[in-house]
């Protein structure tokens, strides 16, 4: 069957902040000028907003560029941060520590960043974006000279057989001047882009953390509403990167979650469990007893910051925001930076349209973001995350040497390795006995996840693949004690054994994922190959 085809000047993947911010900035230039712009987005969530997870405390520099009357718009911005508390914990104690500068949040916002997202929607479709949700991107189109032509939605209706089905839908080829790649954090096709035209040759390899999250209806006797609570400390050890946060929303509700570096080296240890374990220091306790768990979820999160930037554009097209790595780490923060970069990339290509032939390359886009804020932002704290490589204590030491003396102008730029490459074996790593959970404060994945709205279509081929299925017994179970078990935070992998006990093999629960792309980062082989499952599957996380 023959796919149909439909064409746009702009093609954009993703409906995070980058690719909207994009999307509206491209229809604002558009219309200033009087003139007919055909703008297509497409996002693989249910909906805009569906997949989207994060803290999140926003920044509103960017905003204020891109829609400076937000505020007459009723953008979901209405808990401003009032107050910041940056503690160090111990198993039983916690002491409050100088807050950096970085983590000043004086005009910054608590929000959900996905309520957000769904606004930036409606802000785009007003301006005549054409959004279509439950439409992921599966394959990128290449024109006979090899440059990008746009991509293709996935088909619809194969059973796990891999055979169509009597619900069978050929996915549709969606054709642009210019494809913008916003993806989020280690987009699927932005992997092929890199390999395809090598755009990560001089770079640093991305490294990653994994954010788990939750959100609580609180007694509204602790409710403190704009406090940006965050920790680091307890409950990991000194040799691992992380930390925690508590940001305290209007309505009596709290955003509660823990953030660990993907470059962990003891096989032995859960993200999950380490933030199930955090929840029940006295510090942190207190504000959760007599609540509600209302929400959970969790995404993987750049840390490699301006070293691992990659090339970003491409004969055909470009890329931005999370997919291309612009998190400011010491910030805890990348919402503002992705909506610049999609407004850069936007400016770039609306620039060049009335001159683009097949296959046009945006270089323009990168020499923009170069002269923006964004790129000095990033510059300025390139040195911090890199020097916790050598744990915790060096790692505070130099932060503050490079924040204080150097004022981020060291001579000297720090080096990541990639986190699938950090294991130690199993044998040699000291094992962790975490608590079992009392369903109070401390819960299970598999309740966890039910709180996350996650469903994908039964009958269909499972998008998280194997390259060998060998591997996940003759090396991951040999050597490292099948880590795939601890750092999914979705019970999606299992080492199962047949009935005498023996004959272990990996079992793959698929529609457990909630797309956090963790396996596909950590694998310490690279064997897990995480695939686009059929459109609108996946979590549907509300308020997060």
């Amino acid at each position: 069957m023959e796919r149909e085809t439909m064409e746009f000047d702009v093609v954009i993947v993703g409906g995070g902040p980058s690719g909207l911010s994009a999307a509206i900035r491209l229809k604002q230039l558009a219309n200033d000028a009087g003139r007919d712009l055909d703008v297509c987005l497409i996002e693989k969530g249910s909906e805009v907003g569906a997949h989207i997870l994060s803290g999140a405390v926003l920044e509103p520099r960017a905003l204020n560029e891109l829609i400076p009357d937000w505020k007459d718009k009723n953008a979901p911005l209405d808990t401003p941060v009032t107050s910041d508390k940056f503690m160090f914990l111990t198993e039983t104690k916690s002491v409050r520590m100088p807050t950096p500068p970085s983590m000043n949040n004086h005009g910054n916002y608590i929000i959900s960043l996905g309520n957000f997202c769904r606004w930036l929607g409606d802000q785009a479709e007003a301006l005549g974006v054409e959004i279509y949700p439950g439409f992921p991107a599966a394959e990128i189109l290449y024109d006979e000279n090899g440059a990008v032509r746009g991509v293709a939605t996935g088909d619809m209706g194969i059973g796990k057989d891999g055979e169509p089905t009597d619900n069978y839908m050929r996915g549709m080829e969606l054709i642009g001047k210019q494809t913008i790649f916003a993806e989020g954090c280690r987009g699927h096709l932005t992997k092929n882009l890199f390999d395809t035209f090598d755009l990560r040759e001089g770079k640093d390899p991305q490294t990653y953390a994994i954010g788990i999250k939750e959100l609580w209806d609180i007694d509204p006797a602790k409710a403190k509403p704009g406090l940006a609570w965050h920790s680091i400390g307890w409950p990991l050890a000194t040799d691992t990167y992380g930390g925690s946060f508590l940001y305290h929303l209007n309505g009596n509700q709290v955003a509660v979650g823990y953030v660990v570096g993907l470059d962990y080296s003891n096989p032995h240890l859960s993200p999950f469990e380490e933030f199930q374990r955090f929840k029940t220091h006295p510090a942190v306790r207190d504000v959760f007893e007599g609540g509600r768990r209302v929400s959970y979820g969790a995404r993987a999160l750049n840390e490699g910051g301006f070293q691992s930037i990659p090339k970003l554009t491409f004969p055909g097209g470009c890329m931005v925001g999370c997919t291309a790595g612009f998190l400011n780490v010491p910030k805890i923060k990348g919402t503002h930076t992705a909506m610049k970069s999609g407004m850069v990339a936007a400016e770039a290509i609306f620039e060049a349209l009335d001159n683009i032939d097949a296959g046009h390359e945006p270089a323009s886009y990168a020499d923009k973001l170069a002269a923006s804020w964004l790129w000095k932002e990033l510059y300025k704290v390139r040195n911090i995350r890199p020097g916790f490589a050598k744990g915790l204590w060096l790692g505070l030491a130099h932060a503050a040497l490079d924040t204080y003396v150097l004022f981020g102008k060291a001579p000297w730029t720090l080096r990541h390795h990639a986190d699938h490459t950090q294991l130690r074996m199993a044998a040699d790593a000291p094992k962790i006995e975490y608590p079992k959970p009392d369903g109070i404060i401390s819960f299970d994945r598999n309740s966890s996840v039910f709180l996350s709205g996650t469903n994908h279509e039964e009958n269909q081929p499972a998008h998280l693949t194997l390259k060998d299925a060998s591997i996940p017994i003759t090396h991951n179970l040999a050597l490292y004690d099948a880590p795939e078990q601890r750092y999914c935070p979705a019970g999606v992998y299992e080492i199962v054994h047949g009935d005498s006990g023996d004959d272990p093999r990996l079992q793959i629960n698929a529609q457990n994922c909630v797309h956090c792309k963790t396996c596909d980062i950590k694998d310490p082989s690279q064997n897990i190959v995480w695939v686009t499952p059929e459109g609108g599957g996946g979590p549907n996380y509300p308020n997060m």
